[in-house]
């Protein structure tokens, strides 16, 4: 067997493994087989590996300290595939950015700052997005205890404010994508009035009303049966291909572009009622990747989310979006000429060890490699 070092944390709502770029260099294996294998990919329960079974739990964090001088750490995340031998690199998962900052200093990448705050940015090479990240630092010493609650998470944990540096275009080179706040997008299912938004993360937003239900709809208690799901897969696979990323619906991949579907809130103080999908199934709170995308919809008019909103105050004003573990709070605010848009995340180490990769090949199958074009060095970190 083959032992690699691995720490695994919570971020926000996800749970991933965190790895050094260099550990996952094996011999005679790409990154995605040696991923596979350590995760126990493709199995429905990666029964024979540490892979959760769900999308939440089955992500991986690479991590360097970043050549550039702007940046301290070089972040890739690759989300592994469950029953498929797939690994994704053509996105980031803003939850699991929540862990990048204290890792860096666990590392001693980056020295805590004396003056009770530690800002690190990072760079996510799956977008090329700053993110730069606020972690509590009292007398120069990392104040990791948890004391912060955040939906979607039953315990508390250590707090980091995460602020996406001009996120708008980082997959496809412009906010709207289609150069329109609203499109008709024909899907299998029928034709569906939807907003295509990159920032963050590339995500199609469907309104309730356009599935068929009542504008006061509140999006958590719509059916999300098997043919829901397929049709809402359909729509955001159509979105992949009018977005430019993906040349036909079939070739989309699982995780890119995300998918809303928004209406009505229920919760007290909540703007906008949502549910995401993560993987082709129900998200249990919010991408904040998606988080981002979605702030920055409703501060454009036209959009389907500025539509149920109104357009949000410039320069800053975040939104509370009524998820189905509680609301959450975006911000937005601006630094010189440019957005910065994100929220405060939680984060956990859970354990710290080595992952066992099995030394035979033969015991992991070819992967099917989703890039989404992104580029080389970053794809193979």
């Amino acid at each position: 067997m083959i032992a690699i070092p691995a720490t695994w944390m919570r971020g926000g709502t996800s749970k991933c493994w965190v790895f050094r770029r260099d550990d996952l260099d094996v011999p005679g294996r790409t990154v995605d087989e040696v991923l596979l294998g350590l995760y126990g990919s493709p199995d429905a329960r990666q029964v024979d590996g540490v892979g959760g079974g769900t999308s939440t739990t089955s992500k991986a964090v690479i991590l360097s300290p970043s050549d550039r001088p702007d940046i301290d750490v070089d972040y890739t995340f690759a989300q592994v595939g469950i029953d498929e031998a797939v690994v994704d690199w053509g996105s980031n998962c803003g939850n699991c950015s929540a862990v990048v900052a204290a890792f860096a200093v666990y590392s001693g990448w980056v020295e805590p700052d004396p003056s009770g705050e530690t800002t690190v940015r990072v760079l996510n090479t799956n977008t090329d997005q700053v993110i730069v990240q606020h972690l509590p630092t009292p007398g120069g010493r990392l104040l990791d205890t948890p004391s912060v609650a955040i939906p979607g998470v039953p315990g508390l944990g250590a707090p980091v404010r995460m602020g996406f540096v001009d996120p708008a275009g980082r997959s496809t080179g412009t906010l709207l994508p289609t150069g329109r706040a609203t499109d008709e997008l024909a899907a299998p299912a029928g034709t569906y009035a939807v907003s295509m938004v990159d920032a963050g993360a590339p995500v199609v937003v469907v309104d309730v009303t356009a599935l068929g239900y009542p504008a006061d709809q509140d999006p958590h208690s719509i059916d999300l049966g098997a043919q829901t799901l397929a049709t809402l897969d359909g729509i955001r696979r159509a979105g992949a291909v009018a977005m430019g990323l993906a040349p036909s619906p079939e070739a989309a991949a699982r995780a890119v572009p995300k998918l809303a579907v928004v209406g009505a809130p229920t919760a007290e103080g909540g703007q906008l009622g949502i549910q995401m999908l993560s993987m082709g199934t129900p998200h249990p709170a919010v991408p904040i990747t998606g988080s981002v995308a979605l702030t920055l919809a409703a501060r454009t008019p036209g959009t389907v989310v500025s539509d149920r909103v109104g357009a949000l105050p410039e320069p800053a004003g975040g939104l509370r979006l009524d998820t189905p573990a509680g609301l959450v709070e975006t911000f937005a605010e601006r630094d010189g000429d440019v957005d910065v848009v994100g929220a405060v995340r939680t984060y956990r180490r859970l354990a710290e060890g080595v992952a066992y990769l099995s030394a035979d090949p033969a015991d992991t199958p070819p992967s099917h490699h989703v890039t989404d074009d992104v580029d080389t060095e970053a794809r193979d970190a």
